[in-house]
């Protein structure tokens, strides 16, 4: 071998390595969402937690990643072809938000790798074969917001003492709520309490619904977990305050709409678990061999301006123990 020859093969053995590091570096992952939530402005996606924490492991929006969002808002029943859209797309990965998302994710892959977070047992509802082993595509965060029912009546009966009936809003149609409506009218005998329970669908009228619940003289509100009570938040919370009934619910967007008390896992945290999965999966895991994680970090908010405004007074007792507390 000449001397030129060998020089072009060592710069060709030197420079290979970087062009496939550039390669990779130049990657730019397509990640679908299916998220309930009504499609919100720049400004709230931009300030995300899914978002942020996909940021903090080096997924920056428009240089190494793209974000396909499908957001149904009160149409649930768009989550079906909203997936297949993704599937169509040839996205890297779908990040589903809630247990009609991941239903329909998996329904329409079995081979995009799909990531889940505030699913209510994933198990029992046929999202993994277990925690541990979940098998097929599937993994994430599973939400334990049904198994939080009992605590939150707990927190209810502290806030306000003097109740003795509550109304619990139930969504029929969601498998896990019959769990959580056992639990609670379990924990709800416990603590003097009688449950005036209120069906509640897409089709039915909650001005209506709220009207059937002052005449039960009921003196809270409280609901299952459900996406459906989630996508009605703000009217839900109007209702409410209107007719003076301090509402408990389970996420912080909730607080922020006007539930008086919401507890549940931290849902940074959580979002932190989901980021660092997608980041895994995107770097070479299989969902397979990702278990499950279930929250170990709660939080409790409380809106002292809704209290006030229906003339309620927080107890002392829950303030110092709030995370949070929403002037």
């Amino acid at each position: 071998m000449d001397r030129r020859a060998f020089v072009a093969g060592s710069i060709a053995l030197l420079v290979a390595p970087l062009v496939g590091e550039a390669q990779q570096a130049a990657k730019v992952w397509r990640i679908g969402i299916l998220n309930p939530n009504p499609y919100p402005s720049p400004e709230i996606i931009a300030r995300s937690i899914i978002q942020a924490g996909m940021r903090e492991l080096g997924y920056v929006e428009g240089q190494n990643v793209v974000y396909e969002r499908r957001f149904t808002g009160e149409k649930l029943e768009l989550f079906p072809s909203f997936a297949a859209e993704l599937v169509t797309a040839k996205v890297d990965l779908i990040l589903a938000i809630g247990s009609p998302a991941v239903r329909a994710a998996k329904e329409a892959t079995a081979t995009i790798p799909i990531v889940f977070a505030e699913a209510s047992q994933p198990v029992k509802q046929g999202f993994v074969a277990s925690l541990t082993r979940p098998g097929a595509n599937v993994t994430g965060v599973a939400d334990i917001s049904v198994e939080l029912m009992a605590k939150r009546l707990e927190l209810l009966k502290e806030l306000v003492p003097r109740a003795t009936r509550v109304a619990l809003l139930v969504d029929p149609v969601f498998q896990p709520g019959h769990i959580a409506l056992e639990d609670s009218k379990r924990v709800a005998r416990t603590l003097g309490l009688r449950l005036d329970l209120f069906e509640v669908l897409p089709s039915i009228d909650l001005d209506a619904t709220f009207a059937r619940i002052q005449q039960a003289r009921s003196d809270a509100v409280i609901h299952t977990p459900t996406a459906l009570f989630f996508v009605h938040r703000a009217k839900i919370a109007e209702l409410a305050v209107k007719n003076r009934l301090p509402l408990i619910a389970e996420v912080r967007q909730q607080a922020e709409a006007g539930a008086v008390l919401v507890y549940n896992s931290n849902q940074r945290e959580m979002y932190r678990h989901v980021a660092r999965y997608v980041d895994q999966i995107l770097k070479g895991a299989k969902p397979a061999d990702l278990p499950v994680q279930e929250p170990t970090i709660f939080e409790l908010i409380l809106n002292q301006k809704t209290a006030r405004a229906i003339g309620l007074t927080i107890p002392r007792s829950l303030l110092v123990r709030a995370d949070e507390v929403i002037e």
